[in-house]
């Protein structure tokens, strides 16, 4: 019985890790990374639709990100999106694909970024470390039924902290990586 629920801990935690991994993504590192219009909706057709699924998003040069959408009609829609999502980023279009030339990063701006990968990184911790209370409280309730012993009941939450462990220094060592990628210049 412990075991399921310890396995299902290590599914709950491998997704916050990942989620964790995706939110990194969208953080700006001064080279072009299609990542970070993950986060865009466009209004197309009186619809919100993620902009990866109206346009195909490419980074042909480190300082440049190229859209090119699928349906042509949709670019000033695709502009005014990327424009309403506040990334600090000014596309220009020429009919028929949308640019954005990324700035490269101030000394300033990469030190607020380094705060933000802190913030996120701080956030996964708390939900894997949420997700461990939860289930040591599960496994403290199936011993207070009378479904598990003491000893297995310890055994299970050193597994439990085991896993936590992992997971957390899966988090600070992608956080860490990020801000190291922010502030190589």
């Amino acid at each position: 019985m412990s075991d399921s629920i310890i396995n299902e801990t290590k599914q709950q935690m491998t997704q916050a890790v990942q989620a964790f991994s995706r939110q990194l993504a969208t953080v700006r590192a001064g080279r072009a990374n299609p990542a970070i219009l993950d986060g865009v909706y466009v209004d197309y057709y009186g619809a919100a639709a993620p902009l990866n699924q109206l346009a195909q998003v490419s980074a042909p040069e480190p300082r440049l990100l190229v859209i090119t959408p699928f349906d042509k009609s949709a670019i000033s829609e695709i502009e005014k999106a990327i424009q309403k999502a506040d990334l600090g980023l000014s596309p220009s279009s020429d009919g028929n694909v949308v640019r954005i030339n990324i700035p490269a990063l101030t000394e300033e701006r990469r030190k607020e970024l380094v705060k933000v990968v802190g913030k996120y990184s701080e956030e996964a911790k708390v939900q894997v470390r949420n997700i461990r209370r939860e289930t040591n409280d599960k496994l403290k309730k199936l011993e207070k039924d009378g479904d598990l012993t003491e000893d297995d009941l310890r055994a299970s939450q050193d597994d439990v902290q085991k896993v936590t462990d992992k997971n957390i220094a899966a988090i600070d060592k992608s956080a860490k990586n990020k801000e190291a990628e922010m502030l190589e210049v």
